[in-house]
C-alpha cells in the first residue's frame, strides 16, 4: 500500500522511527509552504494532503487538523533551536541560536501568517505565543545566573529587535551566522549579560 499512488511503493510493515520522523517533517514542510503562500483560511487539509503526497488518514495520525499542523511547525522550530548543542548550556550560544531561528525565512513567514490570522483565530494566536515566544523566554530564563522573568523577556525582545520588524516587513534579509552572533552579543551586552 502506498500513501501516494504516483510515488514509489512503500515497503510493507511498520515504518521505523526515522521513517516516521522524516514523513512528519515532510508533511510539516509541505504545510508550511502552503500556509505561507496562501494563508491559514485558504489552505485546506486536502491541499496539504496533495502537497505532502500522503493520505488524510496519515495527517490525522500525525497531527489532526490544520491548527495542530501549524503549531507543530512552530514547535519544531523551537525544539530545533533549543536542541542545538551549546557550550555548557551557554546563554550566549542560545541567544545566537534564537536570533538565527527567529529571523529565518520560515519563522518570519509563520509569524506574518499569525499576525494576519490572529483576529480570526484568537485561540490559535494564544497557542502560537505559548509554543513560540514563551518557549524561548523560558529557555532563556533557565540559563540566566538567577531567576528573573523580566530579564528573560527583555533579552528575547532585544534578540528580535528592530531587525526582526524589518524582516517581517520584507525590508531585510535573514542574518548570516556572523551577523547573528554580533546581534546576540549586542543584546547580551545591553543587559550586562555578555
Amino acid at each position: 500500500m502506498t500513501d501516494d499512488p504516483s510515488g514509489p511503493p512503500r515497503k510493507r510493515g511498520r515504518p521505523t522511527a526515522a521513517e516516521r520522523a522524516r514523513r512528519r517533517d515532510d508533511i510539516l514542510d509541505a504545510a508550511v509552504r502552503l500556509l505561507m503562500a496562501g494563508g491559514f483560511q485558504q489552505v485546506t487539509l486536502d491541499d496539504i494532503v496533495i502537497e505532502a503526497r500522503v493520505t488524510k488518514r496519515t495527517i490525522y495520525g500525525y497531527f489532526g487538523d490544520r491548527t495542530e499542523i501549524f503549531l507543530a511547525a512552530v514547535g519544531r522550530l523551537r525544539r530545533l533551536t533549543l536542541e542545538q548543542p551549546t557550550a555548557e548550556g551557554s546563554l550566549a550560544e542560545l541567544a545566537v541560536n534564537i536570533v538565527i531561528t527567529a529571523h529565518s525565512d520560515q519563522s518570519v513567514g509563520l509569524h506574518r501568517l499569525m499576525i494576519i490570522e490572529s483576529q480570526s483565530f484568537p485561540e490559535l494566536a494564544q497557542r502560537f505565543y505559548r509554543e513560540g515566544p514563551m518557549g524561548y523566554i523560558e529557555a532563556i530564563g533557565h540559563r540566566l545566573p538567577r531567576p528573573d522573568p523580566d530579564l528573560a523577556t527583555s533579552l528575547f525582545t532585544l534578540l528580535l529587535g528592530e531587525a526582526h520588524r524589518q524582516r517581517l516587513l520584507g525590508l531585510r534579509r535573514a542574518p548570516t551566522r556572523d551577523e547573528a552572533v554580533a546581534h546576540a552579543h549586542r543584546a547580551l551586552g545591553h543587559l550586562g549579560l555578555g
